[in-house]
């Protein structure tokens, strides 16, 4: 053999060898994932559901809760997808030859992104119907009863809702785009039906992040304010406790011996008294905020808050700045409009104007994103069914909680991309949806958003600041109510 033939094999075995490697850390992740979505999910499913008499209907909720967990771990992986190749990104370009990640490269970040497009497509258009479908069924009329019977009336059910969405789809895509080339172009079922199909649910997704990101922001502050000690300047429950107990002895005293005082007593009115005092001292000592207070060091009730809030105030501030000015540069830049990025080549220029320091803000930046829009997904009315209960969540909840998280989870890299929170550029199919080149609709989207932060956090945050700074400094408790502010009962003057 000449050296030129030993050189194309030479090529082909480290090629292989890439691959090789690439399946196996890709295959690592994905399990890592997964075992910690099933052990997630276990905490929530109802115990009942998976010990009845009928061994049947075990067997399909375990079967089900598998796809949950698939899909879960597929929903994991597209939130961390986009920090994870931000953050491989900036350590190719800080050591591009150092031999211990060698292992981390463009084709693997490329191949991962493709990974999660086709799971995502996978789970919502198949495995999660099938699963609910799954689920609900008992086997057709007059057939054998078993697991077997209900997956064929399973897999009926499931081609009859592809027929009936693929028309929809169909349909929709003539009226927007009436031409045979796109009508045609829909019978190219993997090419283009799926990912166009997936185009649409991650528009739904994006409109539904939009939503509810303004609304999670909000609420984060109050979350967190109920996860923290909140100080109290003017308060010390030692004392309060200490008082009560002083008046209650005093009061205990004049009911034993009524003739120790010369003027006349109303022993009803004394009794009741007491009874007040002693339900207020009670609901002092055992209240759980009273309990968490006392066994907070002194910097968690005097600083920890504060310190949260400012964090959070920070976080939610530069957000809304980033995308004030990636208003104003899709108004002078069209380089500023989302699009994807068709080469592996990574680690060759940083995508942020800070380094590796603006590379981190953008990771915290894209976390606590996809952390306020659950938040607020689960806090609007629409959704807040589907709130996972411990150990007491059915199986149809539990899958209906997979798809809402994945849709959520699976929009988070185009959201991030269209506000300008990164300019990492979308990969593989996520770059191919055709909304992201309309200058409309990504201003539009991005107007939208920096307005209804500004106005949830000016009408939320604004009002909440208030009436803490009323409270820890026990204005609340004054004779005369603050204007705004009723006055706080004594059972909530504690909580």
């Amino acid at each position: 053999m000449e050296a030129a033939d030993y050189e194309v094999l030479s090529v082909r075995e480290q090629l292989f060898h890439e691959r090789v490697r690439e399946c196996i850390i890709s295959t690592l992740l994905f399990a890592t994932l997964y075992i910690l979505c099933h052990i997630a999910l276990t905490r929530f499913k109802k115990p009942t559901e998976f010990t009845t008499v009928d061994d049947e209907d075990a067997t399909v909720n375990k079967i089900v809760l598998e796809l949950c967990t698939f899909t879960l771990a597929v929903a994991l992986g597209a939130v961390l997808l986009l920090p994870f190749s931000i953050i491989g990104n900036e350590v190719l370009l800080s050591l591009p030859r150092n031999y211990y990640i060698q292992w981390l490269n463009g084709s693997l970040i490329h191949g991962l992104w493709n990974l999660v497009f086709l799971f995502s497509n996978l789970s919502l258009i198949f495995l999660m119907p099938f699963a609910y479908f799954f689920t609900e069924s008992e086997g057709f009329a007059g057939s054998r009863k078993g697991v077997l019977g209900r997956v064929y009336e399973t897999v009926v059910m499931l081609m009859l809702l592809t027929l009936l969405v693929l028309g929809i789809v169909w349909v929709a895509s003539a009226i927007v785009d009436n031409n045979k080339a796109s009508r045609e172009s829909l019978y190219d079922f993997w090419e283009y039906y799926l990912p166009y199909l997936y185009s649409c649910i991650s528009f739904l997704g994006v409109l539904l992040l939009l939503v509810c990101t303004p609304l999670g922001l909000a609420r984060m502050f109050s979350v967190t304010g109920k996860l923290l000690v909140k100080p109290r300047l003017l308060e010390d429950l030692e004392e309060q406790l200490y008082c009560s107990a002083f008046e209650e002895a005093a009061l205990t005293r004049r009911i034993c011996n009524p003739t120790s005082c010369w003027l006349p007593l109303d022993m009803e009115l004394v009794h009741r008294q007491v009874l007040a005092l002693q339900t207020q001292r009670v609901l002092l000592a055992s209240h759980p905020c009273t309990e968490k207070r006392r066994k907070a060091s002194a910097w968690q009730r005097n600083l920890g808050y504060p310190l949260a809030m400012l964090f959070l105030l920070v976080l939610t501030g530069l957000s809304v700045l980033i995308v004030a000015i990636h208003i104003l540069e899709l108004l002078i830049d069209e380089a500023a409009m989302p699009r994807g990025m068709q080469g592996t080549s990574l680690g060759q220029v940083s995508f942020s104007k800070l380094g590796s320091f603006g590379a981190v803000i953008q990771v915290v930046l894209i976390f606590y994103l996809m952390v306020s829009s659950v938040v607020g997904f689960y806090s609007s009315p629409l959704f807040r069914g589907l709130w996972p209960r411990w150990h007491d969540t059915a199986m149809t909840q539990i899958i209906g909680n997979c798809v809402c998280l994945l849709v959520l989870s699976s929009a988070l890299p185009v959201f991030s991309r269209t506000l300008g929170l990164t300019r990492f550029d979308l990969l593989g199919d996520f770059g191919r949806f055709n909304w992201l080149g309309n200058f409309y609709i990504v201003f539009l989207y991005n107007a939208a958003f920096a307005g209804l932060t500004t106005l949830c956090l000016v009408k939320t945050f604004t009002a909440a600041v208030r009436a803490e700074l009323i409270r820890a400094f026990g204005l609340d408790r004054l004779p005369l109510p603050v204007s705004g502010f009723p006055r706080a009962s004594r059972k909530t003057q504690h909580q």
